[in-house]
């Protein structure tokens, strides 16, 4: 591997991997301490705040979509970040290995697409503006004026742009898990199974 490639795994694809695989063994300690603790009765009903983390994560959404107008982007951004990822752990936790319904694990597994999808959304987005910004000031360094800058960067702006695009797959892939754990959430209250 050359070093370029090196820096690129370490500077791209490893943070990813390992957001992904911090939420899964915090997942697995948290669910192993209820076992150890004997208090597996507290997971089923991290479900509830996990809910409404990931419920409250979606402000910066609706920020965005100009549906609210309080608050600055940046720091919702952020905090949908934290909510979403840590209403996901206590979603995970609630989950365990206990599930007894096929609509229980269709809504966790359309969670962790979702979550994927996010932090690749994340990823993406951050690498395609570090690429063209640091094309941008290469060129500012060579003294291009910023026409002959725009002519150059033109393929890597429609690139950028393109990956912005990616809101139009994570949409979906939300729907489909807001649809599945309101699902799972009804059934719940109708048969309202817990002992």
């Amino acid at each position: 591997m050359s070093s370029l490639q090196a820096r690129l795994f370490s500077r791209e694809v490893l943070p990813f991997y390992l957001s992904l695989l911090a939420l899964a063994a915090a997942a697995l300690l948290c669910d192993a301490a209820l076992h150890l603790l004997n208090a597996v009765w507290i997971g089923r009903w991290l479900g509830i705040p996990g809910t409404l983390m990931i419920l409250g994560s979606l402000a910066y959404s609706l920020r965005k979509r100009k549906l609210i107008r309080s608050g600055q982007p940046v720091k919702l951004l952020r905090l949908h970040e934290t909510m979403a990822w840590a209403g996901s752990l206590l979603v995970l936790v609630h989950a365990g290995i206990h599930f007894n319904s096929i609509l229980a694990w269709l809504a966790t597994v359309a969670m962790i697409i979702n979550v994927a999808s996010g932090l690749t959304g994340k990823f993406l987005l951050g690498r395609s503006r570090r690429r063209l910004e640091e094309a941008r000031q290469r060129m500012r360094a060579q003294g291009l004026t910023p026409e002959q800058q725009s002519e150059r960067t033109y393929w890597d702006s429609l690139t950028f742009d393109a990956v912005k695009q990616w809101r139009s797959v994570h949409f979906p892939i939300t729907l489909a898990f807001a649809v599945l754990a309101l699902a799972h959430i009804v059934a719940e209250f109708l048969f309202w199974s817990w002992k």
